[in-house]
């Protein structure tokens, strides 16, 4: 139904709250840009071009002195909540950069608090500078095998899910779960064809054996694509892309090759972060980075801009409310001063100026939230070092281990180590680069405390610990001893959920993170500061070799990220999906 006042405003028979005046307007629908005035009424655009009929004695008047006027940015794939802020938080972070709108599960948030977490957590949003399209995940948590969590979430929350306002979607739909006839999410996916919404895949390293499968099961967009030969393959069956940039994952610069190599038009490929933090942001910017890249890749600045708007919007069936400059649509704008060096200047959402020059006009004020959000870790009892080990018999025991990639944290190789047997236990190497790394279930639903193996963080004492660990944000912990590790999951549970740094038995650095157990209402400079000192004193304290250790431990959960993972299930083979012993084999020398 349409706003009686907008509607007035468009045919000039009321005047415009808002006019924004001597812009130059970059038409992302038709890829001109040309001189134009927008008039806004209750936050949305009533009309772009000649706007003198709507301008009023009251209507207040924003100089563009200029600029292009580009719409506000989309990023198509967000985990929020792996940036640690609150939704208030980041949305104050990210809309100082351009980025009004984002499409996000909330599954982090979903699997310790529920449907009404998710509810709290997209409630921050209203009248805030930035907007959540919520994804319902196919199924949470997403882990194969399924992990214990707070809230599940398949068939019947669907039925709730489906129907909210929000849900633009199918979000994160496994290919695993696709392929090997997961009837849970298939019936999710029978269920959203029914209410006429779409699915969003997942599906790395996949192949022309798989892709057809998926295009069958309705998937009609795909962020994880780890070459250009897998893009193109997804796009001729059909399926949209949206290619990944962040820190974590940096493969635009080959990935976008579909584009400046093959040809590939840019109507159905858009862009996503997928996992950001506050300093990865504030150190580089967001999406208004993706689209400086892209250009500097050799793609025409409006196909770049094109990809992080209106193709995102089209997408997840957005365009009439987002993704262009257009009557309708919410008035969310940016001025630039260049569409090939493209840098938020100003950024406008629903017709109010938010930030300028990458600082926010407006304090971000966070809210009282629902009680299920807080003291997430009742279930879990204090842990005794006596738990933590990994036992073999001989004096000799060859062992599998996760190896961490250190450019590309979405991929783990897996490699088998000779270690030491000590009265019938394993002992971790610390010349080899080999430590233990543990799962404690934070639920109360199991006692599972799985350890396993790890090279690569290049720990020489201590041990970190953090409960910000998607999919299912359980207490993920790496160390030399089991006395530090032990200390590291207690102290964690004990400030209510965050990350924590451990030697000798004594917490020496901690981020307590008290909203789910795995955000804080803490500013993106506030977060940057206290992200610096965490890592810092995994590195000069305990001896880690990695840039940001945290980064890499957080993500260790994940067991769609090949080849290897650890859940509170145990060691998991990503590739065949099944729980693995950490011990291959042991002999007596």
């Amino acid at each position: 139904m349409p706003n009686r006042h907008v509607l007035d405003v468009a045919y000039g028979r009321a005047h415009a709250d808002v006019i924004i005046d001597n812009g130059q307007l970059v038409n992302v629908i038709t890829g001109e840009v040309y001189p134009a005035a927008i008039a806004i009424a209750d936050g949305l655009i009533a009309k772009v071009g000649d706007v003198e009929a709507q301008r009023g004695p009251d209507t207040k008047i924003i100089d563009a002195a200029g600029r292009f006027m580009t719409p506000g940015l989309i990023d198509g794939h967000l985990h929020l909540e792996c940036s640690k802020l609150s939704v208030t938080m980041f949305s104050d972070l990210v809309s100082r950069y351009g980025t009004t709108s984002v499409v996000s599960s909330l599954d982090q948030t979903l699997v310790v608090a529920g449907i009404e977490g998710v509810k709290a957590a997209l409630a921050e949003t209203i009248d805030g500078p930035m907007r959540i399209w919520w994804g319902a995940p196919a199924k949470a948590p997403y882990t194969v095998p399924e992990t214990n969590v707070g809230h599940r979430f398949a068939i019947a929350e669907h039925q709730i899910a489906q129907t909210m306002p929000e849900c633009v979607g199918i979000w994160e739909t496994v290919q695993e779960m696709i392929e090997y006839g997961d009837e849970e999410v298939l019936g999710a996916l029978d269920m959203a064809k029914h209410n006429r919404h779409q699915a969003f895949g997942c599906a790395p390293l996949s192949d022309a054996r798989r892709i057809p499968g998926q295009a069958v099961a309705g998937i009609m967009l795909d962020h994880e694509s780890y070459s250009p030969e897998e893009e193109l393959e997804k796009l001729r069956n059909g399926i949209s892309i949206l290619i990944r940039e962040s820190v974590g994952a940096p493969m635009l610069r080959d990935n976008i090759k579909l584009v400046t190599e093959m040809g590939a038009p840019t109507h159905r490929i858009g862009f996503v972060t997928d996992d950001v933090s506050a300093s990865d942001v504030l150190g580089r910017g967001h999406l208004d980075y993706v689209i400086r890249l892209a250009v500097e890749q050799g793609v025409p600045a409006m196909d770049a801009i094109q990809m992080a708007t209106v193709n995102t919007a089209r997408m997840f069936r957005l365009d009439h409310l987002i993704g262009c400059i257009a009557p309708g649509r919410y008035a969310d704008i940016i001025f630039t001063d260049s569409l090939e060096n493209f840098r938020a200047q100003t950024v406008i959402t629903g017709g109010r100026v938010v930030a300028h020059d990458n600082k926010s006009l407006v304090t971000p004020a966070p809210p009282q939230r629902p009680a299920i959000m807080s003291n997430t870790f009742a279930g879990l009892a204090k842990v005794d070092p006596e738990r933590i080990k990994v036992t073999a018999q001989g004096t000799k025991a060859l062992v599998q281990t996760i190896v961490l990639s250190k450019d590309v944290v979405f991929h783990r190789p897996g490699e088998q180590v000779t270690l030491d047997v000590i009265d019938g236990i394993v002992q971790p190497s610390i010349e080899k680069d080999t430590i233990m790394v543990a799962v404690a279930e934070r639920y109360g639903k199991t006692d599972h405390l799985p350890v396993a193996f790890i090279k690569g963080f290049g720990l020489k004492t201590g041990a970190i610990a953090t409960s910000n660990a998607p999919d299912d944000n359980n207490i993920v912990v790496a160390g030399t001893n089991a006395t530090d590790m032990a200390a590291a999951i207690n102290a964690v549970a004990a400030q209510d959920g965050g990350l924590v740094v451990v030697k000798d038995g004594t917490v020496i650095a901690s981020l307590p993170l008290p909203v789910c157990g795995i955000v804080a209402d803490l500013t993106a400079e506030q977060m940057e500061a206290a992200e610096k000192v965490m890592d810092e004193a995994a590195r000069t304290e305990l001896g880690s070799t990695l840039d940001s250790p945290f980064t890499q431990l957080m993500f260790l959960l994940i067991t769609s990220i090949p080849e290897w993972a650890i859940t509170d299930l145990g060691l998991i083979d990503c590739v065949n999906f099944v729980v693995t012993p950490p011990v291959i084999s042991s002999t007596i020398d």
